[in-house]
């Protein structure tokens, strides 16, 4: 019993100098609509079954790049709720993004900005460190070697 009373527990905190039982249903009923009322669905990386189970129609991109948790972030920011898949039959894999038929528009608009983001990064500069460390071995390969003092030779 004592179980089943803490499920259903729920906390209400209401300002006021005189809380009658009229203002405290108020409450509640007010608490109770807003529950009602609100989406239980996040947006993001969901389960293939909480898509289907909802029962829109699935629709499906197949993208290139493995790089999905960067389209995570940008899905959330676009309230698209997806399931990322593996074809690993085929080689290179293929991915593939399932989504409802109903976000097609605001896939649409995540796609575009995630294949920006895609793009720019391809586009960047090399780093400082990668070409530092090819003047490094082109050093090398220029300088004479050191001879050693005791042997008889010259120090540069």
């Amino acid at each position: 019993m004592q179980d089943q009373v803490n499920e259903k527990a729920v906390a209400l905190c209401i300002k006021g100098g005189k809380i009658t039982g009229r203002l405290l249903a108020k409450a509640m009923r007010a608490f109770l609509q807003q529950a009602r009322a609100s989406p239980k669905t996040k947006p993001g990386r969901v389960s293939m079954k909480s898509l289907t189970r909802e029962g829109a129609s699935l629709s499906h991109i197949e993208i290139n790049d493995p790089g999905v948790k960067q389209f995570d972030r940008i899905a959330r920011k676009y309230n698209v709720r997806y399931y990322p898949q593996i074809d690993r039959s085929k080689n290179p894999p293929r991915h593939i993004i399932f989504f409802k038929a109903k976000d097609a528009d605001a896939l649409t608009a995540a796609f575009g900005e995630y294949s920006k983001i895609t793009l720019r990064e391809k586009e960047r500069k090399p780093s400082v460190i990668a070409s530092l460390e090819k003047f490094i071995e082109a050093a090398k390969s220029i300088a004479a070697p050191v001879r050693n003092r005791s042997k008889g030779g010259h120090e540069l």
